[in-house]
C-alpha cells in the first residue's frame, strides 16, 4: 500500500492552501512576514477608528503596523495597541504617539520621537498615546462658533434684502450711472484739452525762450551801466539840493531875504497894487498918457 495515495495528496494540498491563505491574509493586513520586528505597546484613551494593520510612521516614514488592539476591561477608557515595529528602530525615552485621521477617513499612528539619544524605550514597554484631530478636529471646534454666528449672518442678510428693496438704492444707482457718464464726457474733454496743450507747447516754449533771451540781453545791458558813477552823480545832485535849501533858509541871501523879510514882501505887494491901479487908470483915461496927432502937438 502506497503512503502517498490520493487522499494524502488531497490533504497535503489542502494544508498548503490553508497556510498560503493564512500568510496571504497577514500580508494583506500589512504585517511583515519575512523580517524580524519588536513588539511595543501604546496606550490610548480613544483610538478614533484605529484598526489592526494600520500603519505606524516615524518622521513620515513607515516603521511598523498595528498588530492587535486590546481593550482593558479592568481599567475603563484604556486601550492597549500592540505595535509591530522594525527592530532597527530605536525609540528614545520620553517619546509619545498620536492617532491622525485624514480627510478620506484613513487612520494612522505617528511616533513623536523625543530628543534623548542616551535612553530608549525597550521592546515590550508601553508608550503613551493621544489623538491629533487635525483639520477635522479644528473644524469640529469651530462648529459652536459658527452656530453662534449663523443668526447674526441671517440678520445681516435680512437687513441687506430690506436695504436693496428700497427704491432709493435704485435711484442712487441711476445717479451713479449718470455721474459716470458725465465723468466720461469730462475725461474726453480733458483729453482734448491736453492734446491741444501738447500741440501749443512748442510755441509756448519758443516764446519762453525768446523772453529769456530778452531777459539775458537786459541783464547784460544792466551790467554795462556804471552804477558807481550814477550813484556819485546822484549824491552830487543831492548835495547841491542841500546847499540850495541851506541858502533858502539863510537870511543873508537874496532868496532867503525874499522868503523871510516881510518888508520886502509888503513893498512888492504895494508896488503890485500901484501898478494895478495905474493899469486901471490907463485903461480908463488913455488920453492922459498917450498924445498922438498927425499935425504935431499943439502948444497949450
Amino acid at each position: 500500500m502506497k503512503f502517498f495515495n490520493k487522499e494524502v495528496k488531497i490533504a497535503l494540498v489542502a494544508i498548503c492552501g490553508l497556510v498560503i491563505l493564512f500568510f496571504g491574509m497577514q500580508f494583506l493586513k500589512g504585517l511583515n512576514l519575512f523580517s524580524s520586528a519588536n513588539i511595543y505597546y501604546i496606550s490610548f484613551d480613544n483610538i478614533s477608528g484605529l484598526s489592526s494593520s494600520s500603519p505606524i510612521y516615524a518622521d513620515g516614514y513607515k516603521v511598523g503596523v498595528v498588530k492587535n488592539i486590546n481593550y482593558n476591561y479592568n481599567k475603563t477608557g484604556e486601550i492597549i495597541i500592540e505595535a509591530d515595529i522594525d527592530e532597527q528602530m530605536r525609540i528614545p525615552k520620553g517619546s509619545s504617539a498620536e492617532i491622525v485621521s485624514d480627510m478620506l477617513g484613513n487612520v494612522k499612528v505617528n511616533l513623536l520621537l523625543a530628543n534623548n539619544p542616551r535612553e530608549r524605550v525597550m521592546p515590550g514597554e508601553t508608550i503613551k498615546g493621544g489623538i491629533n484631530d487635525g483639520a477635522l478636529g479644528k473644524m469640529a471646534g469651530m462648529i459652536p462658533t459658527v452656530t453662534q454666528i449663523l443668526p447674526k449672518i441671517d440678520s445681516i442678510v435680512t437687513s441687506l434684502n430690506i436695504l436693496l428693496a428700497n427704491p432709493a438704492i435704485a435711484q442712487s444707482l441711476q445717479n451713479v450711472e449718470v455721474m459716470t457718464g458725465n465723468l466720461t464726457v469730462t475725461t474726453r474733454r480733458l483729453n482734448s484739452l491736453l492734446s491741444g496743450l501738447e500741440n501749443s507747447v512748442p510755441g509756448i516754449v519758443s516764446r519762453t525762450d525768446s523772453v529769456l533771451d530778452n531777459a539775458n540781453i537786459m541783464a547784460k545791458n544792466i551790467n554795462k551801466i556804471d552804477v558807481a558813477g550814477t550813484m556819485a552823480r546822484v549824491d552830487q545832485t543831492l548835495e547841491n539840493v542841500e546847499k540850495f535849501t541851506a541858502q533858502l533858509n539863510n537870511n543873508e541871501g537874496t532868496l532867503g531875504l525874499l522868503m523871510r523879510d516881510p518888508t520886502l514882501y509888503n513893498n512888492l505887494s504895494s508896488t503890485m497894487r500901484s501898478a494895478d491901479s495905474l493899469l486901471i487908470d490907463l485903461k480908463a483915461h488913455p488920453k492922459r498918457y498917450v498924445h498922438f496927432s498927425l499935425f504935431g502937438r499943439k502948444d497949450k
